[in-house]
């Protein structure tokens, strides 16, 4: 551990005992802090209770933000930067309160034990031994990888099949914590509709028909509205996933609320668009998620037992992401290339973008949509000429 991020342990660690203390009502104590994760903007430490030990676990997880992928992804620094950061945190906490409402069997990641508004802190309860699923995803091992990707699309559907119908009390939650009701990724994908079409005009000289922009306009209403509404951690990077001895974990909720669940599945499908994490996902192990997905949910959707319907539906949210992961990464915006470029399966846009818009063309034409396909491809092949020609 560095000196700075000796200091930064150490005020993280007399804040959460301080939090922990007013929480418990009696002294609380931790000790022997072990750094989980560091970055510019965020400090999530293991730590051990060494007072107080009856009411707490023997150890927890500790994660104070000091920014949000929200300041990438917007203003920076400037007013409205800083109130959006702290929309965000609120906005984890309240989301980390709802999960922690639900069955244990049904909670999609850690508990929440504790949180600070003011110096933005979470205490949670420490999920153990866990393997990072970024990491699984580089094994060697084919079948270990297809059985954690079959996993996670079980815990997301699992997720969903839970939350169905309980957007009411995550309201009421959101209205408790006075968070700001507007959703910053709904509004990044208004944004999007109409901004890529000039990029893909200036950047790679494609111009977009009418017909699919009316398309991509439908499809991203999907993070403010959809059919299938659900709730969504909306973070589905895999660095923010972790396998244990009870399965899948999903972490980061800054993102999160309710909206329509395709988007989940479909966010691993089209290889992580939240940032420029890549796995190539082969066309069997994407039926294989889609169907392990759909066992979980089809109690609660029954109309997804259609084959058409549910394809559509699927092509309808990678189509969303695509545009949405190209309105962020197609400009040359270096503070947000390089806050994901520290993600561990990064690759550089010049891969990650044709793969996205190549894995959308594919999926589109066994849908039957043969002029978004080839559309998709056009733009896959002009990123290519671009970047590699």
């Amino acid at each position: 551990m560095t000196a700075v991020l000796a200091e930064r342990a150490a005020e993280v660690l007399a804040a959460a005992q301080q939090l922990l203390t007013k929480r418990m009502g009696s002294t609380v104590k931790l000790a022997d802090p072990v750094e989980l994760g560091a970055g510019r903007r965020t400090v999530v430490l293991r730590v051990r209770v060494v007072e107080n030990t009856y009411s707490l676990p023997r150890t927890v997880i500790l994660k104070q933000i000091n920014g949000s992928a929200y300041e990438v992804l917007n203003r920076g620094t400037d007013a409205r930067g800083a109130s959006v950061l702290a929309s965000a945190f609120v906005r984890e906490a309240v989301c980390y309160q709802f999960a922690t409402s639900l069955a244990p069997a049904n909670r999609p990641g850690p508990e929440l034990l504790a949180h600070d508004v003011e110096s933005r802190l979470l205490v949670l309860s420490d999920l153990g031994d866990e393997r990072q699923m970024t990491s699984l995803l580089r094994t060697a091992d084919e079948n270990a990888v297809t059985n954690v990707l079959m996993a996670q699309a079980q815990a997301l559907g699992r997720m969903h099949a839970a939350t169905v119908g309980r957007e009411d009390d995550f309201i009421a939650l959101a209205r408790r914590a006075d968070m700001d009701r507007h959703d910053e990724l709904a509004e990044q994908a208004e944004a999007s509709v109409h901004a890529v079409a000039p990029l893909l005009r200036q950047q790679i000289g494609i111009e977009v028909p009418s017909d699919i922009l009316a398309m991509v306009e439908r499809c991203s209403l999907l993070f403010a509205g959809g059919r299938l509404r659900a709730f969504s951690p909306s973070d589905l990077c895999p660095d923010n996933i972790i396998v244990n001895g009870e399965g899948v974990r999903f972490l980061d909720y800054e993102w999160g609320g309710f909206r329509d669940a395709t988007l989940d599945i479909a966010e691993t499908l089209v290889s992580f668009p939240g940032c420029l994490c890549d796995y190539n996902l082969s066309a069997d192990r994407a039926r294989w998620m889609i169907e392990a997905w759909r066992a979980e949910v089809v109690g609660m959707w029954p109309q997804l037992a259609d084959d058409n319907l549910l394809r559509r539906k699927i092509l309808d949210a990678q189509l969303i992401w695509v545009w949405l992961s190209t309105f962020w990464y197609l400009p040359d915006n270096n503070p947000r290339l390089a806050e994901v470029r520290e993600h561990g399966l990064s690759v550089r846009r010049s891969v990650a973008l044709p793969r996205r818009w190549r894995s959308l063309a594919t999926f589109a034409a066994r849908v039957g949509e043969e002029k978004l396909a080839a559309f998709a491809d056009t733009v896959a092949d002009a990123f290519d000429a671009k970047w590699v020609g």
